[in-house]
């Protein structure tokens, strides 16, 4: 039972902690309606300056530290598009294949980098408030952050700034038409999402004391997979819920990834595969169910002709 309760416990902690990443991916992906590929990239960058902030005894600063670095590389990813006429995925590919070796140098030229007995945003959290958090900091500090985030990215969407950044997902010659930006709207919005995806390396690089440059392998992945699986379970008819979904859909993740851990249903190994294979489905479900009516259709007019 208690083993039951600590897994429980983690899932929730991890599941608020990369319900961030979702979060961005639902800014970039569903709202902006562009690909950005920089989030593998932006994650560890997010998470090495965290990390090396907090060694350097600037747990407080590493989080804003974090979010500004994201921005840049959100900035970079955007420039490239706009100005420089780079296809969406090609300019993400582009940043996050520089942001390698951004990262290594983040890290003081090493792969790696680790909090031995330095403090972090939870330990200061704990000491702060010993009687109230206990043993639930991390979970308590997670998700407060995530919740707070949820509401800032609610209340800058329902801006004019923000109902623009909307627009231009939706149509960007209505927009243009608009005496609006389109260069800038996405550059801003992009700009966002990659601060929120810095602040989730943040968050898990203080929460695990630890960074490491391969560690965002896949989060783009991970992180539309929460998206979707939110999206199923709440759907996505406003903006307030579909952030309440990236949430939900991410807490889902951890719960679903930690039972398969406890269960071993299926090898660890296989995870990931798994993972891309739900999202792939996902994706490709309005093409999968528009084929399948077709054929339904064809079927039926070849049935009344014979008839």
């Amino acid at each position: 039972m208690g083993s039951i309760l600590l897994i429980s416990q983690t899932a929730l902690e991890l599941g608020f902690q990369y319900a961030l990443v979702a979060m961005a991916l639902f800014l970039s992906y569903r709202i902006l309606d562009v690909a950005d590929l920089t989030t593998d990239g932006c994650f560890v960058l997010g998470a090495a300056v965290s990390v090396t902030l907090t060694a350097a005894g600037h747990p407080l600063l590493a989080i804003p530290a974090a979010m500004l670095a994201g921005a840049c590389a959100g900035f970079v990813t955007a420039f490239l598009q706009t100005r420089l006429g780079a296809p969406s995925i090609l300019a993400g590919i582009i940043t996050n294949t520089g942001l390698y070796t951004v990262n290594f140098f983040a890290m003081g030229r090493r792969s790696n980098a680790s909090l031995l007995k330095a403090d972090t945003v939870f330990t200061l959290a704990r000491d702060a408030f010993p009687g109230v958090l206990g043993e639930w900091h991390e979970l308590l500090l997670s998700a407060g952050i995530t919740v707070l985030s949820g509401a800032v990215l609610y209340l800058f969407l329902g801006t004019r700034l923000g109902l623009s950044i909307r627009a231009t997902g939706d149509n960007r010659d209505m927009v243009r038409a608009s005496s609006v930006n389109p260069a800038y709207t996405v550059t801003v919005g992009l700009c966002a999402a990659n601060a929120l995806t810095a602040l989730s390396g943040a968050v898990v690089g203080q929460a695990q004391k630890t960074v490491d440059i391969n560690m965002g392998t896949g989060i783009v992945v991970i992180g539309l997979a929460c998206l979707i699986i939110g999206e199923t379970v709440l759907g996505r008819r406003s903006i307030g819920k579909g952030i309440i979904a990236v949430m939900v859909g991410s807490v889902i993740y951890r719960f679903l990834y930690a039972a398969v851990l406890y269960t071993k249903v299926v090898p660890v190994e296989c995870l990931k595969l798994a993972t891309a294979g739900v999202v792939a489905l996902a994706i490709s479900a309005p093409a999968i169910k528009a084929g399948a009516g077709l054929q339904k259709r064809k079927l039926s007019a070849s049935r009344k002709g014979v008839g």
